[in-house]
């Protein structure tokens, strides 16, 4: 049987949204991938042998209650005061599953996406599907149901915490539901609490108590610690019976044992953050000032903060952003086209890696 040629044969198209990460597979020089925003350093070695390890057990059901990766988690999240936020959170197979979790269980009617140009796409499939009314990011209509992915990947935008707040009650009906994306924000750096909704106790309780307002707070887990393949997510709920909602329509073990072995490790790797937040904003400027270099004079843009752990270049002209994607491609390094999934064809999704794997990237983008 021959094996698919491009990424965008192994998505039914008709029934799933396009995503990238695929191209790798397909390709028999295959060095690096940077077409997904994963952390730069790779996926930790300790946490990779514990999931190992867990393999040995797979004869046995996974933990019904996830434990004790999910303390282990909600101690990493709320060092302070993990023991009274437990019960609030829940683990996924990936944030994508708990997306669609949340959509389901929210009132109909209407939905509206972040202020950015374009964010994660599951969010809006998943609304799509369970048939709500979509309304523009640009307009001034409140939703029943409001998602903003922050850091909106893949403009790399962000909103402070007060920002948020703020946006959250200009743009949400009373009674209504908020999806907080914040599976990018672990990079703004060691201080990443003091900007995550998920500290907001005050105003979580306020906001549900004054307006009805539920808001919840999503994390992939699946970028920072570059665990793509193991599907890993989780979702702080407003209060412990939104969380027992939730509960309710989730399939039984959606998280495998592997998946939790590899989370209950991975929060205790401290030195793996460190290291991230000190060389990703690093190579990132490298990058960017070599695509100044080759692309000089073609006024290419770059977005997104310094921080973060991709470049979303704007490249003014289809055939070129094209021809990127080829030529990446063809050097073993592919790239995300903006084309596919964001509808933004004059775009590429660059992520930050280690300097001698972008020297190959950047060589086979020489004579773009």
């Amino acid at each position: 049987m021959t094996a698919p040629a491009a990424n965008t044969t192994v998505w039914d198209t008709k029934t799933q949204q396009f995503h990238g990460g695929q191209d790798w597979k397909f390709l028999n020089n295959f060095v690096e991938d940077f077409s997904v925003t994963t952390n730069c350093l790779g996926t930790p070695v300790k946490a990779i042998n514990a999931a190992r390890d867990a393999v040995a057990t797979c004869h046995h059901y996974p933990p019904a209650n996830q434990e004790p990766a999910k303390s282990s988690l909600a101690e990493w999240i709320w060092p302070e005061a993990w023991q009274t936020n437990s019960d609030r959170l829940l683990l996924g197979n990936g944030a994508s599953e708990l997306i669609d979790l949340v959509i389901r269980s929210a009132p109909q009617g209407s939905w509206k996406a972040g202020p950015w140009d374009v964010q994660y796409k599951e969010y809006q499939r998943s609304a799509e599907t369970n048939g709500r009314d979509i309304l523009s990011p640009k307009g001034n209509d409140k939703a029943n149901v409001v998602c903003i992915v922050n850091p909106c990947n893949p403009t790399g935008d962000y909103k402070s915490i007060d920002e948020l707040k703020a946006w959250i009650l200009e743009n949400v009906q009373d009674n209504g539901v908020v999806v907080i994306d914040e599976s990018m924000q672990i990079w703004v750096g060691p201080n990443f609490r003091e900007d995550s909704m998920t500290n907001q106790t005050e105003f979580l309780e306020k906001t549900f108590k004054e307006r009805n307002i539920s808001i919840y707070v999503i994390h992939s887990w699946t970028k920072i610690w570059s665990c793509t393949g193991l599907r890993l997510g989780s979702i702080v709920c407003p209060t412990v019976s939104h969380c027992v909602e939730l509960k309710r329509i989730q399939v039984p073990w959606s998280v495998n044992s592997p998946a939790l072995a590899f989370l209950d490790e991975v929060v205790r790797d401290k030195e793996y953050l460190e290291e991230t937040w000190r060389v990703t904003p690093i190579y990132r400027a490298q990058l960017i000032e070599r695509l100044e270099a080759l692309g000089g004079g073609r006024g290419w843009e770059y977005f997104g903060k310094s921080y973060l752990s991709w470049v979303w270049a704007d490249m003014k002209d289809v055939a070129v952003a094209e021809k990127a994607v080829e030529l990446a491609k063809a050097a073993g390094v592919p790239v995300r086209s903006g084309k596919p999934g964001y509808e933004r064809p004059t775009f590429v999704r660059i992520a930050v890696r280690e300097p001698k794997q972008t020297d190959i990237l950047l060589n086979a983008w020489k004579n773009l």
